[in-house]
């Protein structure tokens, strides 16, 4: 099953003493040849897992820098089917590198659940976040990803109660992303490390699942205090921020990286 990338990666980050850098960018953002290049350039800088995001005109979970790189990709004309040749042209490059395409669910609905899974499966997609689908909600799009061997990863918030963080715990398959704040994406200069690591512990008694954590890690030391107590960080708006200034990506992934090691 593709599912079995993830766990393929966190025990090889095990056994190499890091943790997990998951990057994310935009399909389509500055231009969809541009993405191209961006995404290689991810995976070569050291990213261990890469979140496609796919563009969507209401991104309710994404700050300004995200939402600007939505808009764009979006009047570039940026459809799924450019999405999907994006994670082939990433796979067939990085076979080894899991692909996570990062959407809302209004979009899947529209192609099709079905539909949306086989033909991501196809073009060497491993998984899906979905941020505005909450786990009460998540048993048909679950069913179709465990039919194709695809990984669904939940989303648990810092309010997120400990009830809920079991039900969480049970529809995700591989990994849950753990949001560090309340509110949306973007890079932020201060992070509240004592709740996130306290929310960390509390998930750890409940689910033996890695936790990787996002919103808000935009440095080198956000990654290396965050990994002392979680399985990996999520960066994005950072990432999409350097771009916007036409700065290279690569120098600061490895960067990033080098703050995984532990």
């Amino acid at each position: 099953m593709a599912k079995g990338i993830l766990n393929l990666r966190f025990k090889y980050l095990k056994e190499n003493r890091q943790k997990a850098l998951v990057t994310y960018f935009m399909a389509g953002f500055p231009t969809y040849e541009k993405s191209k290049e961006i995404f290689l350039k991810l995976a070569e800088g050291g990213s261990d897992i890469i979140e496609v995001g796919m563009p969507f005109s209401d991104p309710v979970a994404d700050g300004s820098i995200i939402q600007m790189a939505h808009e764009i990709a979006i009047r570039n004309g940026t459809r799924f089917k450019d999405v999907l040749n994006i994670t082939e042209y990433i796979k067939s490059n990085y076979p080894n590198i899991p692909l996570l395409i990062m959407t809302y669910y209004n979009p899947i609905l529209r192609i099709g659940v079905d539909r949306f899974c086989k033909l991501s499966k196809d073009q060497g997609v491993d998984g899906f976040i979905v941020p505005d689908l909450p786990p009460e909600e998540a048993s048909d799009l679950k069913g179709y990803t465990t039919k194709y061997g695809l990984s669904l990863v939940m989303l648990a918030s810092p309010t997120s109660t400990r009830e809920r963080l079991e039900k969480i715990c049970g529809v995700t398959d591989d990994i849950v992303y753990l949001v560090s704040v309340t509110g949306t994406t973007g890079a932020r200069e201060i992070l509240p490390m004592e709740n996130i690591k306290s929310k960390v512990r509390e998930f750890r008694e409940i689910c033996s699942k890695p936790v990787v954590v996002g919103f808000g890690v935009s440095s080198k030391y956000h990654v290396k205090s965050i990994c002392e107590f979680a399985d990996g960080v999520v960066v994005g708006s950072l990432l999409i921020k350097k771009v916007k200034e036409g700065k290279d990506v690569i120098e600061t992934v490895r960067e990033l990286k080098s703050g995984t090691f532990i």
